[in-house]
């Protein structure tokens, strides 16, 4: 029996370049009634990883497709905002896991992995939750520390004021939904949500999604992801 099987199908896509861990993956996968492989591929070609909205909600690669988001194929984290994105088979390599977690990856499995591993992963990410060896948590732990202490604290004088459904849509943004699928959920119109989005963005005065949920975070709302 299967824990934690999430109520729909998760539409998995690999993008993985070792043919026998690529194998492995696809006859476990097909074995998890709750997981349904969309995709298979080792291409290793220079073109962006354009993939289509709604074609996967979980995209599991390796090292070769590490370095292919390291590279900048994210196209300004398009990527992460169409699948989530899991490395597996990967090197307890410091440097490599805090430019994976930049490029949108949400779960980093080693080399010592298990298939249980792997499913258990492949389902948390789906649900919104991040995964990660312990070494390397507590490693990012350090890092955001080290950049917070960096960072000038907002002046609570200038906080800007949200309303509920500014709240809302923040919420929505940060777990990675697009205009559309926010707009599905609050029985909004795109284009009202894209004017909500563009009011929120020069309230906080930041450049993109991603860093106005930060900047709002910062100044004490309570988003979830």
């Amino acid at each position: 029996m299967n824990d934690c099987v999430p109520s729909s199908s998760i539409r998995a896509l690999l993008l993985i370049e070792n043919r026998l861990l690529r194998e492995a993956l696809v006859r476990l996968f097909r074995k998890r009634p709750d997981l349904i492989v969309v995709g298979q591929t080792t291409s290793t070609d220079e073109t962006p990883l354009d993939i289509p909205e709604g074609h996967c909600h979980v995209l599991v690669g390796d090292a070769f497709l590490a370095s292919r988001l390291q590279a900048g194929f994210t196209a300004k984290g398009r990527l992460a905002a169409r699948c989530k994105i899991i490395l597996v088979g990967m090197e307890p390599d410091e440097e490599q896991f805090i430019a994976a977690v930049r490029s949108g990856v949400t779960g980093y499995l080693l080399q010592d992995a298990s298939a249980s591993d792997v499913v258990a992963a492949v389902r948390s990410v789906f649900r919104g939750d991040a995964v990660c060896p312990p070494e390397l948590c507590s490693m990012l732990f350090r890092v955001v520390a080290q950049t917070a202490g960096q960072m000038p604290l907002p002046d609570s004088n200038s906080k800007p004021d949200l309303t509920l459904r500014q709240q809302q849509l923040v919420t929505l943004v940060a777990k990675g939904l697009t205009n559309k699928e926010i707009a599905s959920q609050l029985n909004l119109s795109e284009f009202t949500v894209r004017n909500h989005i563009h009011r929120i963005l020069k309230q906080v005065d930041a450049g993109s999604r991603s860093e106005a949920v930060q900047t709002i975070r910062a100044y004490g709302y309570s988003i979830s992801s």
